[in-house]
């Protein structure tokens, strides 16, 4: 099975799933979903695979996320049904990942963000190299983090999950290890060997370097677990360190209103299954594609990338709690 964007291969007793959209960083789009979602399905019963790998043809990208390109095109056309399309592939071949029964190894070099985390974090093992850089920047363009990510960042220690889906703060693939996002950190030179010897994954793991968030941990807690946003950017003022104000500058340019429903969001997704996570996530892409700052933002940072998004209302101050509970409903 071979896409032009994604290639499906048997070697031995592996199924490997190579993404091939070099020049998109890989970002997924419903092609791609479906070339995934066809060879998980074809290896699923297939006595002779006995385990999914997951890689990249290019060193520079994992995979960037899903084409929000292509989905904000959509929705500013009305194009409503297509928008709910792709959301609901990409969130079905999450929890295929998930359930799957078979061992599923995420070989993560590169820029992984969003819906490449999507692809990777809900499987058994997932490899990161040093050249990895894991993150959800969705607060950014007017988007909160999915791909089941308020099902799993309410599960990560203390509020580092809150925390990185609201900062969208990038993690290298030592970080992404401590905090829960990866399971082994291996070297990029060692990869082919990996790659030959699935089987023993343990054997060319490198010894873990610090976590680079261990001197704010406590900070972190401490402010990400405020009950409201404004709450966090008043926590963080008090602070009064280094951290605190460079982390305050980041949030000051995401959109207000994607901090609010996107901390409600990951809140909400600490109770929930991840199926249960995952619908509820579809049900919020229905008002999020709709609200002013995801056009916005996306805009901003991926179309005309001028990074200077005009947000609706401007500040957290402003965001009426009431609007915000009812994206949620």
């Amino acid at each position: 099975m071979t896409d032009a964007s994604v290639i499906a291969v048997r070697e031995g007793r592996i199924g490997r799933v190579t993404l091939n959209r070099p020049k998109a960083l890989n970002a997924l789009d419903s092609s791609m979903i479906a070339a995934i979602a066809e060879a998980l399905a074809a290896w699923r019963d297939d006595p002779a695979i006995e385990a999914v790998v997951i890689d990249s043809a290019s060193d520079r990208a994992f995979c960037a996320g899903g084409d929000i390109r292509a989905v904000r095109a959509h929705a500013m056309a009305g194009e409503t049904a297509a928008v709910e399309a792709f959301f609901a592939e990409e969130y079905a071949l999450n929890a295929t990942i998930a359930d799957y029964p078979k061992p599923y190894v995420a070989l993560i070099d590169g820029i992984c963000m969003g819906g490449g985390i999507g692809v990777s974090v809900h499987g058994r093992v997932r490899v990161a190299t040093e050249a990895a850089v894991f993150a959800m920047p969705e607060t950014a363009i007017g988007m909160f983090p999915d791909i089941g990510a308020t099902y799993f960042l309410p599960r990560l220690p203390g509020a580092l999950g809150l925390y990185l889906g609201l900062t969208g703060a990038r993690v290298t693939g030592a970080d992404a290890v401590h905090a829960g996002l990866a399971t082994h950190f291996v070297p990029r030179a060692a990869l082919p060997a990996l790659r030959d010897a699935l089987a023993d994954v343990g054997a060319h793991a490198a010894p873990l370097p610090p976590f680079s968030l261990e001197p704010h941990r406590t900070a972190i807690d401490r402010c990400f677990s405020a009950a409201t946003v404004p709450e966090i950017f008043a926590r963080l003022k008090a602070e009064n360190t280094d951290w605190a104000h460079a982390t305050l500058a980041t949030l000051a340019g995401h959109s207000p209103s994607a901090l609010c429903f996107s901390l409600a969001a990951i809140r909400r997704g600490a109770g929930l299954d991840l199926r249960a996570a995952l619908a509820a996530e579809l049900r919020l892409t229905r008002a999020v594609t709709q609200h002013p700052d995801f056009a916005e933002g996306v805009r901003a940072m991926v179309v005309d990338k001028d990074r200077q998004p005009r947000w609706t209302p401007p500040s957290v101050d402003q965001v009426d709690p009431a609007a915000i509970a009812a994206m949620l409903d």
